[in-house]
């Protein structure tokens, strides 16, 4: 057996197993290997009751004192017993586990573990596991693997197959260049994978993380180098002139492009009239006129006769841009036809798109993944734009640039991101921008505040419902979940709807939805059907709701500050003043430094900045910036110094060896491939 086995190699995982593991994305032992905890559970030292105060997680080992009741509630089956020591009495709640009635006994001794809370005055423990008091003492102290699940996924599931292959596998090679492992001070790869999943203590998990990260980092780099020499030895077939349209068009918006656009501006059209193939990412905060430029440059490209197309990752916004585009098309007098082409549209309408396209009777072509499709041919695409470029893969911008011959590409991403790193991880792209908003924005204005809030908050919700407009709320998680403490959505929605009025309506979205799903709400909320939209952050890559002026973020703690910002900008774009509530569970000195750089500037380039400067050690696995790259492992905040050793290692083996043909570079080789489409793998 090796890392490329199948994962129904190991014993215990049979074809319904196989199936479930698979929808947690691992197929083989080298996934397994790499599905890596979200976490670590210390088990802690059993105490008595009367020490179990509220709001905490313990150990109380005692007697169960009373009959294991069921009874249900609200659609649950609810089981309630009671423990006793010597010290007191605790109550125990459980949710739809209704078999404990029959394996627990009265008058029997067992640990109970949970988190303790209180309610009506009386403390009750919550869901709390249960183990023999010799099971458990085996337990204490141990840092046991938490990890990433999905549906009929148990992390004892998950952590037995991850040990059966550490027992079935033969030695790891280690592809690293010993130099490399020196200079850095990185551990074995062998080491740091058993130890990431399997600690021996802390130190040994840090030391095993810092390797997995720079391997990851690294990786990424070497495939980035890659795609920009390939793309650098070629000349581009699409030389775009300069046209005055554009000039006019830009002259007649009704409003002037500030100078931070007309520079970026400036530089698209240097590029596209050029003799290489333009490679461009243009970065520019929420607001900052992004949009008007790609329009800009796709009209450049029509006057020339060449096609153009803009990808954006959701259908809602594909629409919304293909309504924006036709638009100023009409009002400015263009002959140009565009074409919106998305996975929804029913057979007929796809095959009536993917014709005119073919047939080059659309100039400007708009749309989601659809537009890289097999059966989607362009005549003589020049340019190529993928907007909120982070949610697609490098290969899946290259396969949208394959269906052309070497076009021309732009993309765009609204997450604020230091220069420094950006130059990094966008290796293979030339970096623009955008860094001034319009004079019309009125400023969000912005309050932090903890939990006691909440009764205000929700007034000053009714009251801007009530004055026509709509609000977002932000909960961190999807479903209740007995690992994590933070408000989630479904049950959040249920809560709002009885603490609001009956007329205000809300509603519900996040990730794990159907495509259809998520398309209607967010048209139903588009539309102000819907007033109140509880989401998880799938909203951060969203539609233009210029009627929303309230974005309201629940355990504003567990995001980074560049992903608050990027929700805050879901506000703020219409004509009335937009406000934001961050609020936060933890009220400590750390938590309320971070939150106040959001409180006192809207500005996401120096909010970006700020946050890396506040990052350190201890936010290993806690704040994660999702919607820029995510990694398994790594974070490109949390591990900047990181990131950066591996870039200079990657320029070190680089310049000596390009094409990695050197003997302690051939593991490096074998990996590339792999690398190249972990690349598609990262929201990038």
């Amino acid at each position: 057996m090796d890392e490329y086995s199948s994962v129904d190699t190991l014993k215990g995982i049979g074809e319904k197993t196989r199936v479930l593991f698979e929808h947690a994305g691992i197929r083989t032992i080298q996934d397994l290997l790499h599905h890596y905890p979200r976490g670590y559970d210390v088990f802690e030292e059993i105490v008595p009751i009367r020490q179990a105060a509220a709001e905490g997680r313990y150990a109380v080992y005692g007697m169960v004192a009373s009959a294991v009741l069921v009874k249900r509630m609200k659609g649950k089956q609810i089981v309630t017993a009671a423990v006793k020591d010597e010290s007191g009495v605790l109550n125990l709640t459980w949710f739809n586990m209704p078999y404990l009635k029959n394996t627990l006994k009265k008058g029997a001794h067992y640990v109970f573990r949970g988190r303790v809370a209180e309610k009506n005055g009386r403390l009750f423990m919550e869901q709390p596991a249960v183990f023999g008091v010799q099971q458990y003492e085996q337990l204490v102290g141990i840092m046991q693997p938490v990890y990433p699940l999905t549906a009929g996924l148990t992390n004892n599931m998950v952590s037995k197959a991850v040990r059966q292959a550490f027992e079935s596998l033969e030695h790891m090679k280690d592809y690293l260049p010993g130099w490399i492992r020196q200079k850095y001070h990185l551990a074995q790869y062998g080491f740091a994978l058993e130890q990431i999943h399997f600690p021996k203590d802390e130190e040994s998990m840090m030391q095993a993380r810092r390797r997995l990260v720079f391997d990851e980092f690294f990786q990424f780099i070497l495939a980035v180098n890659q795609l920009k020499t390939s793309r650098e030895a070629v000349r581009s077939p699409f030389v775009i002139p300069r046209t005055s349209l554009t000039s006019k068009v830009a002259e007649n918006l009704g409003y002037e492009l500030t100078n931070a656009q007309k520079r970026v501006w400036e530089e698209i059209q240097h590029d596209m009239s050029g003799e290489n193939v333009m490679a461009r990412l243009i970065q520019g905060d929420v607001g900052s006129g992004k949009t008007i430029i790609a329009f800009l440059a796709l009209f450049m490209a029509a006057d020339a006769g060449c096609q153009g197309c803009l990808m954006v990752p959701t259908e809602v916004l594909a629409a919304q841009h293909f309504a924006a585009l036709t638009e100023l098309i009409e009002s400015q007098g263009l002959a140009f036809v565009p074409v919106l082409l998305t996975g929804s549209m029913t057979a007929r309408e796809k095959r009536l798109a993917c014709e005119k396209i073919k047939l080059h009777q659309a100039d400007i072509i708009v749309g989601t993944h659809a537009l890289i499709q097999e059966k989607v041919e362009y005549d003589n695409l020049g340019l190529v734009i993928t907007d909120e470029q982070h949610r697609f893969g490098v290969r899946q911008r290259e396969a949208l640039a394959a269906k052309g011959s070497t076009p021309h590409t732009i993309v765009m991403s609204a997450t604020p991101i230091p220069r420094t790193l950006a130059v990094i991880l966008y290796g293979d792209l030339d970096i623009s921008v955008i860094d001034e908003l319009p004079s019309n924005r009125l400023p969000i204005k912005n309050c932090v505040v903890n939990t006691g809030y909440r009764p205000r908050a929700y007034q000053f919700i009714q009251r801007q419902v009530d004055e026509g407009r709509q609000a977002y709320i932000i909960c961190p998680m999807v479903e209740e979940s007995e690992m994590i403490e933070a408000e989630d959505v479904i049950s959040y929605t249920q809560q709002l709807k009885e603490e609001l009025a009956p007329s205000v309506c809300v509603e519900y979205l996040h990730g794990k939805m159907k495509p259809k799903e998520k398309n209607a709400i967010m048209e139903r909320f588009l539309s102000g059907e819907i007033h109140v939209l509880v989401s998880t952050t799938v909203v951060e890559v969203g539609v233009n709701v210029p009627n929303a002026t309230v974005m309201m973020v629940e355990n504003a703690e567990r995001f980074g500050l560049a992903q608050l910002h990027q929700l805050r900008g879901r506000v703020g774009r219409g004509k009335h003043q937009s406000f934001c509530i961050f609020m936060h569970t933890i009220d400590n000195q750390r938590t309320q430094k971070r939150l106040e750089i959001l409180n006192h500037s809207n500005d996401g380039f120096y909010i970006a900045e700020e946050d890396l400067k506040l990052r350190g050690p201890g936010d290993i696995f806690g704040i994660r910036q999702s919607g820029l790259l995510e990694f398994k492992i790594a974070d490109v905040f949390n591990d900047a110094p990181v990131m950066q050793e591996a870039s200079e290692a990657a320029a070190a083996v680089l310049a000596v060896d390009p094409q990695l043909d050197m003997e302690e570079h051939r593991g490096l080789k074998r990996l590339m491939e792999e690398c190249i489409n972990f690349c598609n793998t990262v929201n990038f």
